[in-house]
């Protein structure tokens, strides 16, 4: 399920593209784009789905229990503008397919992968597909385009986890001992996890007793 904010006004395209991370002017009628929402420190405030729905009218799809987030952090920063910002709740999913298909895709949740206030948004390894780097500036951009330009080397990444055995989340993954990072989603045998960038994709970590893959 998701939670719905609405952005309705002559000013919505102007204030949404000065807050989030995509270029709205690439967002069309009847069309959609995913999106950071930041805070001003860089980190995650949501992830979200944006789209025009009419004209001045854009729908800011959220993990279900998020939109009180978003519409907070968006009435912030909302100051001598045209644009009116609306919470409805529960209407349909963001991420459209199964709980094992965003898995496969290495697709963050809410509450799973992403906390608001600590994730830093390019640790999850999707900002080519929700960050543009061309647009003009917006709330949160720094943080982003610095680590963009300077290397990525937040302390942990999103990984996929492929195992024999069923995994759950909460599982701590440890090298010699050491743990190096904690499952996040699961779905039976593959899981989603943060690991320490020091791990890369083909190393064998463990949880547990279990032998597990880092394999993406």
């Amino acid at each position: 399920m998701s939670d719905i904010v609405t952005a309705v006004g002559p000013d919505a395209r102007t204030y949404l593209q000065g807050q989030f991370s995509q270029d709205m002017a690439t967002v069309d009628r009847d069309g959609s784009a995913w999106s950071w929402l930041l805070q001003p420190t860089g980190k995650v405030a949501a992830l979200v789905l944006v789209s025009k729905v009419a004209d001045e009218t854009y729908s800011i799809a959220v993990d279900s229990g998020f939109g009180s987030v978003v519409l907070a952090r968006l009435n912030r920063f909302k100051l001598r503008v045209k644009v009116d910002l609306t919470l409805v709740e529960d209407r349909g999913k963001v991420f459209t397919g199964t709980e094992s298909e965003r898995i496969e895709a290495v697709w963050p949740a809410m509450g799973s992968e992403l906390v608001v206030d600590e994730t830093i948004p390019n640790a999850a390894g999707i900002n080519d597909r929700t960050v543009s780097f061309t647009k003009g500036c917006y709330t949160g951009q720094e943080l982003v385009a610095r680590i963009d330009s300077r290397g990525d080397h937040t302390p942990q990444h999103l990984r996929h986890l492929t195992s024999s055995s069923p995994l759950a989340v909460g599982d701590v993954l440890t090298v010699d001992g050491k743990q190096v990072g904690t499952v996040t989603s699961v779905a039976d045998t593959a899981a989603l996890a943060w690991v320490a960038r020091s791990v890369e994709p083909g190393a064998t970590v463990l949880a547990g007793d279990n032998r597990v893959l880092v394999d993406r």
